[in-house]
C-alpha cells in the first residue's frame, strides 16, 4: 500500500503533467476555434488508456496507476481517489463562479423564450436518446448491465442526449465574450433546465435498479426546497455581506476580501454542495445556485477575481483526467459497436441543435442567433462526464456505453464554438449583431463593413 508521502509526491507529479499537456495543446486548439476548456478536456484523454496507453502503456500506468494490490485484493488506488476528490472541489467552485456571473436580469426579461426553448431543446433529445437507449438495452448485453430494464436503458441514454454541460457552456460562453448577450444567457438558461431534467431521469434510474423509489422523490423534493430557501430565505439573509462592516481588530483582509466574508461565503458553497449531492441533483447544482443568489457587488466581483485562475487551471482539470482514465477507444472499434456509436453521435447533434434552434426560431429569434444558440447547446463536456462516471460507478453501463458517451461528448462539444462562430461571422457579413438584450438587429454601416 503507497504510503502518503508516495501518494501526495505522485499526486504534484500528476498535476504538473496534466497542466504541462494543457499548455503545450493549446495553441493547436487556439487555432482551430476552440476556447481554452476543451484543450483541458482534451488533455485528461490525451493522458488516459485512449492515447498515451496505447502509444505508452508502461508510462501511463504508472504516472497514472488505477488499482494496487493489497493482500491479494485489488483496490482502486489512493492517488485515482485524489484525484477525483479534487476534480470534484474544482467543479462546486467553477459552478459557484459561474452562478455568481449570471445576468439574472437579462434572465428575467425573457423567461418566457427560454422555458419554451428549454422544453424544446430538452423534449426532442429525450424522444430520440429514449428509442436509441430502448433498442440498446434490447438488443445487446454490450452495453448495460444485467440489472438495467429496457425502459431504464432508455431513460439513461436519454438523459445522456439531452444534458448540456452547463459549466463547459458557461466557460464558452465567457471566452466567446456572449456572457452579457441575449444569446449567453439564454443559452445557459437552457443548459441549467435540461441539466436538472437529465438528473432527475438519472436519479429515477438509479433509484429504480436499487429498487428504492425514495430516492427519486427525495431528488424532486429536495432540489425544489433547496432552490426556495435559497431564492427567498438565503438571499435576503446574504444581501447583507454588502453592508457589513466587521470590527476592527476581529478581522483580517486576504488579497482585498474580508475573511469573515470569504469564510461565510464558502460555507454557503460548501454546505449548497453537500446538500443537494446528499439528495441526488449533485453538488454542482447547489453550488450554481448558491453563486446566483450571492448579492453582487465589489465583494463578489473581487472573489471572482482571486479565485477563477487558481480553480479553472488547477482544480478543474483533475476531474478531466479523472475522466479520461476510464475511457478506452480500443473497446469500441468493433463494427456493431461503432455503428451504435455513430448513431448516438448523430441523434446526439440532430436532436440539440434542431430542438434548440427551431424553438428559439418560434420565440422570435432570427435565424442566424437561433442557430448559434443550438450550436452551443451541443456543448455537453462537464455535465455529460459526471453523468457517466455516476452511472459507471452505480453498475448501469458497461465501459463500451461509457467510452461511446465519452466520445460523443468530445465531438459535440468540440463542434460547438466552430459551429456558434460560424453562424456569427455570417450575421456580421450581413450586416447583424446579436444584441445585448434584445432582438438580432442591424449593425451600423461602419462596423458591418469593419468585419
Amino acid at each position: 500500500m503507497p504510503t502518503l508521502m508516495h501518494i501526495a509526491t505522485l499526486f504534484f507529479l500528476q498535476m504538473f503533467v496534466i497542466m504541462a499537456t494543457y499548455r503545450l495543446i493549446w495553441p493547436l486548439f487556439r487555432k482551430l476555434a476552440q476556447v481554452q476548456v476543451v484543450a483541458i478536456m482534451v488533455a485528461g484523454f490525451v493522458l488516459g488508456p485512449s492515447v498515451l496507453g496505447m502509444v505508452w502503456p508502461t508510462a501511463q500506468r504508472w504516472l497514472f496507476p488505477a488499482t494496487v494490490d493489497v493482500g491479494g485484493t485489488s483496490i482502486t488506488h489512493p492517488n485515482l481517489t485524489a484525484i477525483y476528490v479534487v476534480g470534484q472541489l474544482g467543479i462546486v467552485l467553477y459552478m459557484f463562479l459561474v452562478g455568481a456571473s449570471f445576468k439574472l436580469d437579462i434572465l428575467s426579461s425573457h423567461i418566457r423564450q427560454a422555458g419554451a426553448t428549454s422544453a424544446a431543446g430538452v423534449g426532442l433529445p429525450l424522444v430520440l436518446g429514449g428509442i436509441v437507449g430502448w433498442l440498446m438495452v434490447s438488443s445487446s448485453t454490450d452495453f448495460f448491465t444485467e440489472k438495467v430494464e429496457p425502459w431504464q436503458g432508455g431513460l439513461f441514454v436519454a438523459a445522456a442526449v439531452a444534458v448540456t454541460a452547463f459549466p463547459m457552456l458557461a466557460w464558452i460562453i465567457y471566452d466567446s465574450g456572449l456572457l452579457n448577450t441575449r444569446l449567453g444567457t439564454m443559452s445557459l438558461s437552457c443548459a441549467a433546465v435540461d441539466d436538472a431534467c437529465a438528473w432527475i431521469l438519472l436519479a429515477v434510474v438509479v433509484a429504480t435498479t436499487k429498487e428504492e423509489m425514495s430516492g427519486a422523490l427525495l431528488t424532486i423534493v429536495g432540489g425544489i426546497g433547496y432552490l426556495l430557501f435559497m431564492m427567498f430565505v438565503a438571499r435576503r439573509w446574504l444581501a447583507r455581506l454588502n453592508t457589513w462592516t466587521p470590527k476592527r481588530g476581529d478581522d483580517q483582509v486576504a488579497g482585498g476580501i474580508p475573511i469573515a466574508h470569504l469564510t461565510i461565503v464558502l460555507l454557503v458553497v460548501l454546505a449548497g454542495a453537500w446538500f443537494t449531492d446528499y439528495v441526488g441533483i449533485y453538488s454542482v447544482f447547489g453550488a450554481f445556485i448558491a453563486g446566483a443568489v450571492m448579492p453582487r457587488g465589489e465583494l463578489l466581483d473581487t472573489i471572482k477575481d482571486r479565485f477563477e485562475p487558481l480553480v479553472a487551471y488547477l482544480l478543474l482539470p483533475a476531474f478531466f483526467i479523472y475522466s479520461g482514465l476510464n475511457t478506452e477507444l480500443s473497446l469500441i472499434l468493433d463494427p456493431s459497436t461503432l455503428l451504435v456509436a455513430v448513431l448516438i453521435l448523430v441523434v446526439s447533434f440532430i436532436g440539440k441543435f434542431g430542438g434548440v434552434t427551431l424553438a428559439a426560431r418560434w420565440q422570435g429569434m432570427g435565424w442566424r442567433e437561433a442557430s448559434s444558440m443550438g450550436a452551443l447547446a451541443n456543448a455537453r463536456g462537464l455535465m455529460e462526464l459526471i453523468l457517466l462516471n455516476i452511472g459507471l460507478s452505480a453498475g448501469l453501463i458497461t465501459n463500451e456505453l461509457y467510452t461511446i458517451l465519452a466520445l460523443m461528448t468530445i465531438v459535440t462539444t468540440f463542434a460547438a464554438t466552430p459551429i456558434q462562430r460560424m453562424f456569427e461571422r455570417r450575421a456580421w457579413k450581413e450586416g447583424y449583431v446579436f444584441g445585448p438584450m434584445g432582438e438580432e438587429r442591424k449593425a451600423a454601416p461602419k462596423v458591418a463593413s469593419d468585419a
